[in-house]
């Protein structure tokens, strides 16, 4: 998998435990390519695992940051289990963020069992003394963690089984491919060749580009440390160095009729803002692979 920053604000860190997360997976027994992105893509499997046990979300908060974006994102990994209306009155309308990640759970390992269901934030680090500076690097996120685990205060639990870490900054701290790589369709994609139009940029949900475009890149990177944690189960092409995963097959789809720079057919709120599915307090726009 890939380690990202999104808009200048991001570092992520999936650092993964496996233990008795990782189960072994055989041939998938779907259509090829689910997602339907390309029929020129042949989406294989590798006899590597995908991540079939439950999965405990730990958080380090570096920097300052804002209670309204924590609680956004806090949402969105609870939205991840959490049931449509189709089963229960009380549940999340259709289409959920649960519906989506329904369709990455197809993917099956040799008994069986289907990618998890349930992805649960099972704890929180406040780093609010920038620890490591403002300027980070990918070596840098394992010293966070490592800071985060060992705190004399509230530390995070060294979960040796199942989990998944997750190192998210502020808007103050310095990362490099912002705007446009990763906070697309709600910036202009700096590759385009071609000037923003002046008026015809997606508003974020909830009109909050920032910390959406941090979700879009959490969801990507979920969707594909499920499938092929150890980059040998699920994935396109014959590199294993450069493998072309379940997420990049739908990058830039998040809506029916998506393709060619089109980002396809979305939802809009009371303002104008897009989104494609719902969570349990707020609305979402991500790849769009299962919804379209």
């Amino acid at each position: 998998m890939k380690f990202l920053s999104c808009y200048g604000l991001l570092l992520l860190l999936l650092l993964l435990c496996f233990h008795e997360a990782l189960s072994w997976s055989t041939q998938f027994n779907q259509v090829e390519n689910y997602e339907g992105s390309s029929d020129l893509i042949s989406l294989q499997y590798y006899m590597g695992p995908v991540l079939a046990s439950d999965v405990n979300v730990y958080i380090s908060w570096y920097g300052q940051w804002s209670p309204t974006h924590q609680g956004t994102i806090r949402d969105f990994i609870d939205s991840l289990s959490s049931s449509s209306s189709s089963s229960s009155s009380s549940s999340v309308p259709y289409p959920s963020v649960s519906d989506w990640w329904r369709t990455v759970r197809l993917y099956t390992n040799q008994t069986g069992s289907n990618i998890t269901g349930t992805i649960s934030l099972s704890g929180e680090f406040y780093d609010t003394g920038y620890s490591h500076g403002v300027l980070l690097s990918r070596l840098s996120m394992q010293s966070i963690i490592k800071t985060a685990v060992t705190s004399r205060s509230r530390p995070l639990p060294l979960n040796p089984r199942n989990c998944l870490y997750l190192v998210l900054t502020s808007d103050d701290v310095r990362g490099s491919q912002c705007p446009g790589m990763c906070a697309y369709p709600f910036a202009w994609p700096k590759y385009s060749g071609r000037p923003p139009p002046s008026n015809d940029i997606m508003r974020a949900p909830n009109g909050d580009a920032w910390v959406h475009g941090m979700i879009r890149v959490i969801a990507h990177e979920l969707v594909e440390v499920s499938s092929n944690p150890l980059v040998n189960a699920w994935y396109a092409g014959d590199d294993p160095t450069a493998p072309t995963e379940i997420a990049d097959l739908c990058l830039g789809l998040y809506g029916s009729g998506g393709g060619g720079g089109y980002v396809g057919k979305v939802y809009k709120d009371a303002w104008g803002n897009g989104y494609n599915v719902n969570g349990v307090e707020e609305d979402f726009l991500f790849n769009g692979c299962g919804i379209l």
